[in-house]
């Protein structure tokens, strides 16, 4: 992810990183019910080292007490504030194929506080049709439903050698957050921030895990 201004700038992005993976397991948590938890507890999920937990959070102020730990539900709505999602995010999905398709019927974007109200394409055989939740439109709709929704962050799935074109018109339409998984590298303005998603890529570093560890046995 490439990050430029404000507090993004000044945050390591594996810190970022960890805060969604301490939001997930502090979730699961409160559900089940547990009301306090230590910053070694949280290290364990991430497989980390609770110093490199309290690093992290310290990176956005004093939070929990020594010998105490953190309260749950308090460091659910810290974090949360802090990722930016307590808010409704408005997010569009561009390129309708078989991922985009996944993408949309996905339950877990709205219960996370992503609500998506459009999805673009330019193969006529989908324009018109019904994904999830929303009607796949002609991308030339796009730059309308983007300032109509006040539309901020964008899902880029799109073959690699539309990305830039595409990513371009994104960002020209008010766009400033893109999860690229167009497999291509993109070139935007320096306010457009970018997180490129490969799945390959973490096939591969899954691939190195356990071909080590079998080498070691």
């Amino acid at each position: 992810m490439t990050s430029s201004g404000g507090l993004g700038g000044a945050i390591p992005d594996p810190s970022v990183r960890r805060l969604s993976a301490y939001l997930r397991h502090l979730e699961n948590l409160a559900a089940s019910g547990v009301k306090r938890v230590s910053s070694r507890q949280l290290a364990e999920y991430v497989k980390g080292g609770d110093a490199q937990v309290r690093r992290d959070l310290a990176l956005f102020g004093q939070f929990g007490r020594r010998g105490v730990g953190y309260d749950v539900e308090d460091l659910i709505q810290v974090i949360r504030t802090i990722l930016g999602t307590r808010a409704q995010w408005n997010v569009v999905v561009v390129g309708a194929g078989q991922l985009c398709q996944a993408l949309l019927r996905y339950r877990g974007f709205k219960e996370r506080g992503f609500a998506l109200v459009g999805a673009f394409d330019t193969d006529p055989r989908k324009i018109g049709t019904q994904c999830g939740p929303v009607t796949i439109r002609h991308i030339d709709a796009m730059e309308d439903i983007i300032r109509k929704h006040e539309v901020r962050l964008a899902i880029l799935t799109v073959p690699a050698q539309a990305a830039q074109q595409t990513a371009e018109k994104l960002a020209a339409a008010g766009i400033e957050g893109i999860m690229n998984f167009a497999g291509a590298g993109l070139s935007l303005p320096p306010h457009v921030h970018v997180s490129q998603v490969d799945l390959t890529a973490h096939l591969e570093q899954l691939s190195f895990l356990v071909s080590s560890t079998r080498a070691g046995q």
